[in-house]
């Protein structure tokens, strides 16, 4: 009887530092539905990184180094973060951070199926791209339409099988004289230009911030 009642008593304890190890190796929201999911656009490889064409990659590595995520797992052609955000204005909830690796003009390939496993509607998926049309610095968000031409938007398109999700355009100028945009994307922000896009790039951050927490039509009227 001593016996049976030690084995009861060790099978117990055995059971219960099975599920402490396990509440502490997997983090506290991992059965969370994910709230929103928000891409930048870039080229992968550290020899594009400061380009342009990455600002997409550089907004979102900066608002995953204010929240305390990183890009630690890879997934569906795509480098992703995913963890919790809370904001000061009260809203909380799971984010998915994703830089494609499939290059720009395939960026859809990434975020198609990703939107797919995670069963994100389109209206919680925000895309962060470089703008040619935008002057350097200027910041323009809108809750859906066309690809304006940008080729990784028109990829997503294709692959989400819609246009109603929001974006975050960030303007980076047109190229001077006669330069092909084609090199001029492919080019670091000049000293002066890369000294404004860094507060740019916090005020980019900032935008995807209230987008989380009071939507798009207040982001629109703030920081359009």
């Amino acid at each position: 009887m001593t016996r049976r009642v030690g084995d009861t008593v060790a099978t117990t304890l055995a059971t219960l530092a099975r599920s402490l190890a396990g509440s502490l190796t997997r983090p506290a929201d991992a059965g969370q539905p994910i709230a929103r999911m928000i891409v930048g656009l870039g080229n992968p490889g550290p020899e594009y990184a400061r380009h342009r064409h990455n600002v997409g990659f550089q907004v979102v590595d900066l608002f995953a180094q204010r929240h305390g995520l990183s890009f630690d797992k890879v997934q569906k052609r795509a480098r992703v973060a995913l963890g919790p955000v809370t904001l000061a204005a009260g809203w909380s909830g799971r984010v998915l951070l994703v830089k494609p690796l499939t290059f720009m003009n395939a960026s859809g390939e990434a975020v198609g199926p990703l939107a797919k496993f995670y069963k994100i509607p389109l209206a919680d998926i925000l895309v962060v791209f470089d703008d040619l049309d935008l002057p350097v610095g200027k910041l323009r968000l809108r809750p859906e339409g066309g690809s304006s031409g940008q080729k990784g938007v028109k990829s997503i398109i294709q692959h989400l099988g819609g246009e109603a999700f929001p974006r975050l355009r960030i303007g980076i100028g047109r190229p001077p004289g006669q330069m092909d945009p084609a090199d001029y994307v492919l080019q670091p922000f000049s000293p002066a230009q890369e000294e404004e896009m860094a507060l740019v790039r916090m005020r980019a951050v900032d935008a995807i911030e209230t987008w989380l927490s009071q939507g798009i039509v207040v982001a629109m009227n703030q920081f359009n």
